[in-house]
């Protein structure tokens, strides 16, 4: 819990992000159907809006730096979330998932998120708490992060979901087709799961891959656990809608990777920062604080984030343009 905000305040807004998470989900069941790019884009600014008055909330009851700390967390948070959306349109288009049926599936997918990103939220303050070295752990693990995501291979969280659906479709009884949204349905007599278990599975997969990787990364911004988690909530709220609304600019945005992987190395950085004002490993400096290093301060880290997004983004949609020019070129010869 952080100390300088009110219990009441923190339990008012577990509540209220519940009950809207709880209202989204009935919508979905209630009436499955394929927004439009208007309803779609109309959520997503709701959500936006909603984590920005959030944040006008913390300033008023905590002050600037954690509401900076919310803001930074949040659009972390929120680009990884992004780079999430490139895996499940992978996983949707595998699996052939009918469009009528996606807003479920991405609902589920959100709820497994938000449940094992809460578990590695728990795992990661206690260690903070207890092993202040973990600091030097994530560091690494960040750095190690973005170079893969900078310069490896692109397919390694689909060849992850392959290898792991392809190990519990052995030893299940898959149906060959979709029975609506069911998990279950009866073929010739044999009662067998239908390929939908097979896309909740795939899903929860890449969903623990991403808590691993995300989890570190706002622990670097923060270190509460309050704001660490309702960032990761808002992240995740309007991700479904953001997937029909960006529909096929995903493809387009052919740099974001880069831009992520910049955030994470700076994360990375500066969490060896923090470890190294914190030290207590006696063969650093004697088991001395570090403290001519700089520390970097959470406006900093908001403004690198958002610089970078704009960047990635900004150079995939230019790069975008002029691959249409030259294939209009193309075609008109």
């Amino acid at each position: 819990m952080h100390p300088e905000l009110p219990l009441a305040f923190e339990i008012g807004s577990y509540i209220v992000l519940v009950l809207i998470l709880l209202f989204d989900l009935l919508l979905v069941v209630r009436r499955p159907h394929i927004p439009s790019m208007k309803e779609s884009a109309l959520w997503v600014a709701f959500y936006v809006t909603l984590a920005l008055v959030f944040s006008g909330l913390m300033l008023l009851f905590a002050g600037g730096d954690f509401a900076g700390e919310f803001l930074a967390g949040w659009l972390t948070e929120y680009s990884l979330s992004i780079d999430n959306l490139f895996v499940f349109v992978i996983i949707m288009t595998k699996f052939a998932v009918p469009k009528k049926f996606q807003q479920e599936v991405l609902m589920v997918g959100i709820i497994i998120a938000l449940v094992f990103r809460g578990i590695f939220i728990i795992a990661g303050a206690t260690l903070i708490e207890h092993f202040s070295a973990v600091f030097y752990i994530f560091g690494a693990f960040l750095l190690y992060t973005a170079w893969k995501q900078a310069f490896g291979d692109s397919d390694d969280a689909e060849d992850a979901e392959s290898w792991f659906t392809r190990f519990m479709r052995r030893r299940m009884k898959v149906a060959p087709d979709y029975d609506g949204a069911k998990l279950r349905t009866v073929v010739d007599g044999r009662t067998m799961w239908t390929p939908m278990v097979m896309v909740f599975l795939a899903i929860g997969a890449t969903d623990v891959m991403f808590a691993i990787d995300s989890i570190p990364a706002i622990f670097g911004i923060t270190q509460s656990p309050f704001i660490v988690f309702t960032a990761n909530i808002f992240a995740l709220m309007g991700l479904r809608q953001l997937y029909f609304m960006l529909g096929g600019l995903l493809e387009r945005l052919e740099y974001l990777h880069y831009g992520i992987a910049f955030i994470l190395a700076f994360i990375g950085v500066k969490l060896v920062f923090h470890a190294l004002h914190v030290n207590e490993l006696p063969f650093i400096n004697g088991g001395e604080n570090v403290l001519w290093i700089p520390e970097i301060n959470t406006w900093v880290s908001l403004g690198v984030i958002i610089v970078s997004m704009a960047v990635a983004t900004i150079a995939s949609l230019i790069a975008a343009r002029r691959k249409e020019l030259k294939a209009n070129e193309s075609s008109g010869e």
